[in-house]
Order: structure tokens, then C-alpha cells, then sequence
């Protein structure tokens, strides 16, 4: 069963939870057994100066003995040396015994009758010593043959003994302890080590399970990737081919319109010079300049790269120099100047453009130098946030306010409506002399509408 991130975090989590548990374990028996140990040693210190002050008690009531009993014999003063030495020895001793045993209230009676045991023990040996040195011999024996002082000696030892023995108790239940916090330390960190141990390789296979899934996970991936990347890849060459296919229908069919806007043209113009009617012979060459100015478009079409778009700078100057030399052929005389700006139209508002253009452009030949020759100007400019101008502006006779349309009004009519399809404003402004036609429309705006 494969292993999630969660499951994966729990794990790891517990796991370090349980080391860290296993750890302060051993950390705090650790201080616990050092705490003990330093009770220990001052118990230990302690044991080792009582025994030491008995011992030492002990001895310094011997060699008072032993000095009185030699004085006693001989009259010597000098079995006297040691006495007074030993006897400030055994009271220092005994002082420091009672305060070592202090802490200990079993051993108060002991202490209190250690005391006096002492105290009466050098008041024996000091009155026996008094009487030696005032010559009261029989004196001094009698109070020596009464047994006193051994017994006092005697009682004093079962104290000393009694007291170095608990002493070594202490000593010895001191050792045993030591030795249980030894071997409850070793239990301890054993265990701990053991549970560390096994923390740490529970997370050990626990990340490595996850990571081998990790891989695992990654060379899938990495697969997927592959087989992915192949097919966006024979996808994208199939989109390639099928957008060149396209594009090669598209440029076909625009070929193809084209030129059967090229034979209308022909059969137009071949019409024209079959009839006798003027009139009728003009009409139809503006129509067959219409049909131009819409072939014209798909030619641009086919023969760019650009499919659905058409460059107007290009676009015009074909159609404008078309338009001058089809209309001074007639007999008109006027020339076209132009200044275009190189901005994209689609194929609809190409074609209404260039309608309109021709209508304008013809207009201005035929009615603004009635008399002579002159200038037509022509000029498209990008005014900004999409939005196209184009002007058409002669020097001629102009065109007199409220005055009616020349000519059948057909040319007007569509400019009209080629006007609105491109959603564009018309103005017509006298400029003395001459006239301005003015359109200006939104390029973008016919973008969208081409899109949807």
C-alpha cells in the first residue's frame, strides 16, 4: 500500500516523539544517579569522619589511661606528658562526634550518655592524679580498685562500637546503592538505546519506502511526460499540417475568386464595348472598377502569407494606380497622389474600404475637373485606439451645399451602406476650393465582429 506525505509526517513525527522520549529518559535517570551519587559521598564523608572522631575519642581516652595508670605506679610527673594532650584531643573529638551524629536522632541518647561517660571518665582519672600528687596513695588506689573507671572505659567502648558500626551500615547501604543506580542506569540507557535504536530504523524504512515510492512516482511521471510530450508533438504536426491545408484551400479559393472576378470583369468590359448607349457603356465601367477593387482584395489574399488579413498601404496603392490609369484612359485628367499608413483590415472591411475608395476616387475624376486636369489626394491614417481615417480631397469645382448627388446616385447609396457595415461616420466638407470626403471607423471594432 503505497505511503502518503501525511502518513509518512505522522510516522516520523511519532518516531521522534518516541526518541525524544527515550532520551530525556536516560538524560534525567542520569541526573537523578549524579544527584544520588553526591548524597552519597557527603553520607559517605560523613560515615568516614564519625568513624574517624570515635576512633580518635577512643584513642586519646587510651593514652590518658595509660599515662594516668604509669604516674600512678612510678610518680613519675613525666608519665603525665601525653595526659593533657589527650584528654583536649578526646574533647575536641567528642565535640566533633556530636555534631557529625547531629542529623541522626536515633543516636541522641548515645551522644548525650557518650558525653557524660567522658566527662566522669577524666574526672576519675583527674582525682586519682590529685590524690597521687598530695601523697594520699591508699586514696588514690581505693578510688582506682573500685572498677569505676574501667567501667566507664567499658561502657564508652560499647558506644564507640555501636556508633562505628552504624556508621559501616551507612557505608555499606550507601555501596548497595550505589551499585541498584548503577545497574538501574545501565537498565535504563539499555533500554533507551534499544527504543532509540528502533526509532531510528522505523523512520529509516519508513523514508525509505517513501522515497523508493518517491522514485517510483517520478519515473511514472517522467513516462507520462514522454508519452505526452509525443503526442502533443504529433498533435502540433497534425494542427501544422491541417493549418497548412487550410491555408492552401484558403489561398486556393481566393485564387479562384479572384479570378472569376477577374473573368466578370473581362465579360463586363467585353459587354461595354458591345453597347452603343454612353451612358450605359459608363455604367458598366464603373461597375467593372468595382469588381476590381473586390478581386483586387483576394489577390492580395492569395499571393501573401497574411490569410484573413489584408495591408491596406499595399492593398490602396494597387487599387489607386488601377483606378488612374482605367479612368485617364477615358479622358480624364486628373492624377492620384496618396499617403497611406501600413494598418491591417480584414478581408470584409478591405473590401468595403476599397469599394468606397472607388467610388470616391471616381467621383473626384469625373466631377471635380470638369474643364482641365488636377490633383486627387488620398490619404489613410491610424488616429489611435483602433480607429482608421481615410481622406479623399480634390481641389475642383466642389460640391455646393443641400445640392443633389450627380449621376444616378448609386455610387452614393453605397458608400452609405458600405459606410455602416464597417460601422464608420461619413463627413463631406467643402474646402474652397474643392471637397473633402471624410470616413472615419473603428478597425478593431470589425476585427471582433470577424472573429465572432
Amino acid at each position: 500500500m503505497p505511503i502518503s506525505t501525511r502518513a509518512v509526517l505522522q510516522s516520523t513525527f511519532a518516531f521522534l516523539v518516541v526518541g525524544l522520549v527515550a532520551l530525556l529518559s536516560i538524560v534525567g535517570m542520569t541526573f537523578w544517579l549524579s544527584e544520588r551519587a553526591q548524597t552519597y559521598f557527603s553520607v559517605a564523608f560523613e560515615a568516614r569522619d564519625t568513624q574517624t572522631a570515635a576512633v580518635e575519642l577512643r584513642s586519646a581516652i587510651q593514652e590518658a589511661e595509660s599515662s594516668q595508670r604509669g604516674y600512678l605506679l612510678t610518680g613519675n610527673e613525666i608519665y603525665l606528658a601525653p595526659y593533657d594532650t589527650a584528654k583536649a584531643e578526646a574533647l575536641k573529638q567528642l565535640a566533633a562526634l556530636e555534631q557529625l551524629l547531629a542529623p541522626y536522632p536515633d543516636q541522641a541518647n548515645s551522644v548525650q550518655r557518650l558525653d557524660t561517660i567522658v566527662a566522669e571518665k577524666f574526672d576519675e582519672i583527674d582525682q586519682t592524679i590529685t590524690l597521687k600528687r598530695a601523697r594520699h596513695d591508699d586514696e588514690a588506689m581505693a578510688l582506682v580498685n573500685t572498677n569505676k573507671g574501667k567501667a566507664l572505659t567499658d561502657e564508652a567502648n560499647v558506644f564507640f562500637s555501636g556508633i562505628i558500626r552504624q556508621a559501616d551500615d551507612r557505608l555499606t547501604a550507601g555501596t548497595q546503592e550505589q551499585r541498584r543506580n548503577a545497574w538501574l542506569l545501565r537498565l535504563v540507557s539499555g533500554i533507551g538505546a534499544i527504543v532509540i535504536v528502533a526509532v531510528a530504523g522505523g523512520a529509516a524504512v519508513v523514508i525509505y519506502r517513501y522515497t523508493g515510492e518517491l522514485r517510483l512516482a517520478r519515473d511514472q511521471v517522467n513516462t507520462l511526460n514522454v508519452e505526452l510530450e509525443q503526442r502533443v508533438a504529433e498533435r502540433t504536426a497534425d494542427l501544422v499540417t491541417a493549418r497548412d491545408r487550410a491555408e492552401m484551400l484558403l489561398s486556393e479559393v481566393n485564387h479562384r475568386v479572384a479570378n472569376s472576378l477577374a473573368l466578370v470583369s473581362s465579360l463586363v468590359s467585353l459587354q461595354s464595348k458591345s453597347l452603343g448607349d454612353d451612358a450605359a457603356r459608363k455604367a458598366l465601367a464603373e461597375t467593372q472598377d468595382r469588381i476590381f477593387a473586390i478581386s483586387l482584395v483576394h489577390r492580395r489574399l492569395y499571393s501573401s502569407n497574411a490569410i484573413g488579413v489584408v495591408t491596406l498601404d499595399e492593398y490602396l496603392k494597387g487599387l489607386l494606380d488601377h483606378l488612374q490609369t482605367s479612368l485617364r484612359s477615358e479622358g480624364q485628367g486628373a492624377t492620384v497622389s496618396y499617403e497611406l499608413a501600413p494598418v491591417q483590415l480584414t478581408t470584409d472591411a478591405s473590401v468595403n474600404l476599397g469599394v468606397i475608395v472607388t467610388e470616391w476616387v471616381t467621383n473626384a475624376f469625373k466631377y471635380a475637373y470638369p474643364d482641365g486636369s488636377g490633383e486627387i489626394r488620398v490619404r489613410v491614417a491610424a488616429l489611435g485606439d483602433g480607429q482608421i481615417e481615410l481622406v479623399v480631397e480634390d481641389d475642383g469645382v466642389g460640391r455646393a451645399e443641400g445640392a443633389p448627388a450627380k449621376g444616378t446616385g448609386l455610387g452614393s447609396r453605397i458608400v452609405t451602406a458600405m459606410a455602416a457595415s464597417l460601422s464608420g461616420t461619413i463627413d463631406y466638407r467643402s474646402r474652397g476650393p474643392g471637397t473633402e470626403a471624410r470616413l472615419v471607423f473603428n478597425s478593431q471594432q470589425k476585427h471582433a465582429k470577424a472573429a465572432e
